[in-house]
């Protein structure tokens, strides 16, 4: 329940955000203007998210036939999470990894990468797929959605602020200050980016404990994550930077800036929880 607290406060702080934003360009309608632009962007994403990814990866559904230990691990899991069988699809990289997809459970999708069906044992596939039930169960894609849509409205804000500085189009009463208004133009899109992030890593966390609940095993899901890090590391995977935070490992390799900031919690501390999880029988908050 603390996990689910901290990742509504951090969407109550994304929209205190976007009303410091709006107060900073001055104007109510702009305000407006930039929040049906980013509603109608990312509500378009939310309800094709699933087709739109499942196909920047060539991702090909799987029948029972063609993977039926997949399908009998997923239903296992499915059961246990109490939610919809989800679709399973294969996709043809050979770097390991997987992620989940659709807007709600009953739309769930889960995909692997051809390399991780191949890497690793079925014990801890078992727990990759239970990480990847528990965002489906979780409903994440919808609380992604709700952080894009107020990031964007609040991008779409920085750059209004940008414009209305250059041809003075600020209202008459003046509100603010341009000092203020050019600190909010180029921290608020940062800052929004962050607690974006912030919110992803709180997810990551929360299916990580779930998934190792749903599967028995949190040391198969924790050997699992380390040996995804070290192939990913090794083997790159074509992924458009834009679905990073949708992957159980970050498969864009960098050096140890990108991944202070990346979608993903440090792979060290997700393993420790994991193992304090198998040691004591509780997930630290």
């Amino acid at each position: 329940m603390t996990s689910q607290i901290k990742t509504v406060f951090l969407l109550a702080l994304l929209s205190a955000l976007f009303i410091v934003m709006g107060n900073a360009l001055g104007g109510r309608q702009g305000v407006m203007i930039a929040l049906m632009l980013a509603i109608f962007m990312n509500v378009g994403s939310y309800w094709f998210s699933d087709r739109i990814v499942l196909s920047m990866y060539h991702a090909q559904e799987l029948g029972p036939d063609d993977a039926p230990m997949l399908f009998q691990i997923v239903g296992e899991l499915a059961s246990r999470a109490q939610v919809p069988m989800p679709r399973i699809c294969l996709i043809p990289q050979d770097a390991p990894n997987a992620f989940a997809t659709g807007r709600d459970p009953e739309h769930g999708v889960i995909a692997v990468t051809r390399g991780i069906v191949h890497l690793l044992s079925p014990e801890e596939l078992r727990g990759v797929l239970a990480h990847e039930m528990a965002h489906i169960a979780h409903r994440d894609i919808l609380l992604q959605s709700m952080a894009g849509v107020i990031g964007s409205a609040i991008t779409a804000l920085a750059n209004m602020l940008q414009w209305a500085m250059i041809f003075g189009g600020r209202d008459s009463e003046g509100r603010g200050n341009p000092l203020a208004a050019l600190a909010m133009m180029i921290l608020g899109p940062l800052a929004a980016t962050l607690i974006q992030m912030a919110i992803s890593r709180r997810r990551e966390y929360m299916a990580d404990a779930a998934g190792a609940e749903y599967c028995g095993q949190p040391l198969a899901l924790a050997e699992a994550l380390g040996r995804l890090d070290n192939y990913s590391r090794r083997i790159p995977m074509a992924a458009n930077p834009a679905t990073e935070n949708m992957f159980i490992v970050s498969p864009l390799a960098g050096g140890s800036l990108n991944r202070m900031f990346s979608t993903h919690p440090p792979m060290e501390e997700r393993i420790a929880n994991l193992e304090q999880m198998a040691r004591t029988g509780r997930y630290p908050e």
